[in-house]
């Protein structure tokens, strides 16, 4: 089955906006257990560990080219690492405990105490983040647009933001609800983060070609820049979380391993084209 990167790309964004949607609709219909919300933190901090180095790195090498490309390619991951670092620290956006429990047993933010504009802070810094998964999952189509596919191009990129949307999604609507919104006006605003991602990947897809030659170069930079970006939030904010808690160890444990060689694994769908070839 050979699918265009296009088509990709409408149906990746489609499937990220539904799920996102999904997420911030969640805390009205299922509680997420403590336990449930860490093993599936733990599984996404593996998937976007494994996605930067097996998938996104080696795509930016190939693109640049040359006998600088991994130097070109490691630039640009530091900046990118640096850049998401810094902003966490701005915005602290991430709170990915729903459970009530939690907060009484543990140093962790309670939502009910939250301020009524809180959401904002951190809608705006997951906004920034959704885009650049964004700017990632178009980036990783257009290395290889124009070609003819074998597999599902951008696989583990898609399947990375996928599954982290719905936490944060839940994140701003769970402020939000302790902020005193009303329904209407969380259903808006997840909407609206809902097509976030979808935006910036289909503006950078649609949009690098006007960059004329630079647009492999471009393509290349934001390849490594969203590697590095993957990883910080892995290692930063998803995973410190995880290990904050002594308990089921093991399991989420595994569940990170899993992670990772889902990752792996994920590079047999895609095109042989797609990764850095030796000798």
């Amino acid at each position: 089955m050979n699918l265009s990167p296009t088509s990709l790309l409408i149906g990746y964004s489609l499937a990220i906006a539904l799920f996102s949607l999904l997420g911030g609709l969640l805390p009205g219909w299922v509680r997420m257990t403590h336990t449930r919300t860490q093993l599936v933190m733990s599984l996404v901090s593996g998937l976007m560990i494994g996605v930067a180095f097996y998938h996104l790195l080696p795509h930016s090498v190939v693109t640049y080219g040359g006998p600088q490309s991994v130097d070109r390619a490691v630039w640009w991951l530091m900046v990118g690492l640096i850049t998401m670092l810094l902003l966490l620290r701005m915005f602290h956006f991430h709170q990915h405990d729903f459970s009530d429990e939690e907060h009484h047993h543990h140093d962790v933010p309670d939502a009910g105490h939250a301020h009524r504009f809180s959401w904002l802070g951190i809608a705006l810094g997951l906004g920034l983040h959704t885009l650049i998964d964004g700017v990632a999952l178009g980036a990783v189509l257009q290395s290889e647009a124009g070609q003819a596919l074998g597999g599902l191009l951008g696989l583990g990129v898609f399947l990375a933001i996928l599954l982290h949307k719905p936490l944060d999604a839940m994140s701003i609507t769970t402020v939000m609800e302790a902020g005193g919104w009303s329904l209407p006006a969380r259903r808006a605003a997840n909407a609206a983060f809902a097509l976030m991602c979808p935006l910036g990947a289909l503006l950078f897809y649609f949009g690098v070609d006007l960059l004329g030659g630079n647009r492999d170069l471009v393509v290349a930079a934001a390849l490594a820049f969203s590697a590095g970006a993957f990883i910080c939030i892995a290692l930063s904010d998803l995973l410190p979380e995880v290990h904050f808690h002594s308990h089921d160890r093991g399991k989420l444990t595994l569940a990170f391993l899993v992670g990772i060689g889902l990752a792996y694994a994920i590079g047999g769908l895609e095109p042989a084209s797609a990764h850095l070839h030796t000798g």
